[in-house]
């Protein structure tokens, strides 16, 4: 769900070298990417906070309902590598243009579901989007400024992702509890349809300069601490969605809180969780393993303390806390792994870091709603919390000699 900033060499290398212009209009084409990002990973986790009224509302279970999480992430793992090898020379502009208007589509499709069958025919289009989104839109935004620029542009698109993660969830869960959870859908495909007017109305031609191979994939799985980041990925975000998909859920039943309790605490875990993402840039600059330990130590107490401590307010305001600091540090972290695991193939290494990601947010997804309707909530937070300690380990026994160049910085 991350791309490298770009000060990554690759990125130049990725799309041709078209004089870039310097207008007002040129940083509006590139907020539209931003925003779009939000909107598109808003919509990818949207579910989350509005999953028991949508079970409700579709009459499915809570458990059923995460598959609304998991099909995507599965879409999204391997679309991402696929319509980046695909596409071919295919102007950018006509991709993004392209994925926007499935945005829309999946947001309305989903706003309207007269059925369970009919909401995942809508997150499947999400999932076909998500994996095309990170894949063209990192470079596409760097191409549309001067070089000197080419920083500020990346940070803008990384900065919607970090809005999104922390903010999509309590914002749509909000909408949900005022409007109802069409509504939600509803208000983001509007969003997305202003992304797309603006789009078609500044982005350029955006061409490529060659085409990707899958053989440049393949780089960082030849690298041992590339290897130990993904592996350790696999558990993290695992273990991370496994729980975070019931996240609604646990404070309404564990904690015993009413549904407007239920939305503040959502809303501090996404202001927590933003503070954590720019705390994430400080730390990860001096210690990149440090940074992605303390991430995974940190979710793990939140996650195994859900069990031990009593319901109410205040119990329930801990463990979101911590819970969102901790989320706030890991896109940070982890990007900053891959980085610095493979310095000379970054945009290779990210790309595989996206297709991780998603892989995990599906795995987590279904095993939490296995778990959920098998042994309940609290059962899931156990396991959820056992697979990140196990990432835990990984960070800090085979994380020990990293390879690469050191990594200088992370923008924040």
């Amino acid at each position: 769900m991350m791309n490298s900033p770009s000060s990554n060499p690759c990125i130049d290398d990725v799309t041709a070298a078209a004089p870039a212009p310097t207008s007002r209009s040129a940083w509006l084409a590139v907020s539209s990417i931003a925003v779009g990002t939000f909107a598109m990973v808003s919509t990818e986790f949207m579910p989350i906070g509005l999953l028991t009224d949508i079970a409700r509302g579709l009459n499915v279970s809570d458990g059923t309902a995460g598959l609304m999480v998991t099909m995507p992430g599965v879409l999204a793992a391997f679309a991402g590598p696929a319509l980046i090898v695909a596409s071919g020379k295919l102007d950018r502009r006509t991709v993004l243009i392209t994925l926007t208007t499935l945005l829309i589509a999946s947001n309305l499709l989903a706003a309207f579901a007269p059925n369970f069958g009919t909401m995942l025919v809508a997150r499947l289009l999400l999932g076909l989007a998500v994996g095309g989104f990170w894949t063209f839109a990192p470079a596409a935004a760097t191409q549309l400024v001067p070089r000197a620029s080419q920083a500020r542009a990346m940070s803008l698109v990384l900065a919607g992702v970090s809005a999104a993660t922390v903010l999509g969830v309590p914002a749509g869960s909000l909408l949900g509890t005022l409007f109802g959870w069409r509504a939600s859908f509803a208000v983001t495909g509007a969003l997305a349809t202003i992304v797309l007017l603006v789009q078609l109305w500044l982005l350029p031609a955006i061409p490529p300069l060659r085409a990707i191979g899958a053989r440049d994939l393949l780089t960082p799985l030849t690298r041992r601490m590339a290897q130990v980041g993904l592996l350790a990925v696999l558990f993290f975000i695992a273990g991370h969605f496994a729980a975070y998909t019931y996240l609604k859920p646990l404070l309404q039943q564990v904690f015993g809180l009413p549904a407007n309790a239920v939305s503040t605490l959502l809303l501090v875990y996404g202001a927590v969780g933003f503070i954590g993402t720019f705390l994430g840039g400080s730390l990860v600059a001096r210690s990149v393993r440090g940074t992605t330990l303390l991430a995974a130590l940190m979710l793990a107490t939140a996650l195994l303390l859900s069990t031990l401590v009593g319901p109410g307010m205040v119990s329930g305001a801990v463990v979101v806390v911590i819970w969102g600091v901790a989320f706030g540090l890991i896109p940070v972290a982890l990007t900053g792994w891959m980085m610095e695991a493979v310095p000379d193939a970054q945009e290779a290494g990210q790309a595989l870091l996206v297709t991780g990601f998603q892989v995990a947010i599906a795995s987590g997804a279904l095993i939490g709603g296995l778990t959920v309707d098998s042994y309940g909530i609290s059962s899931t937070m156990v396991l959820s919390g056992v697979l990140v300690l196990i990432a835990a380990l990984i960070v800090g026994t085979l994380g020990r000699a990293r390879g690469g160049a050191p990594l200088a910085a992370i923008p924040e």
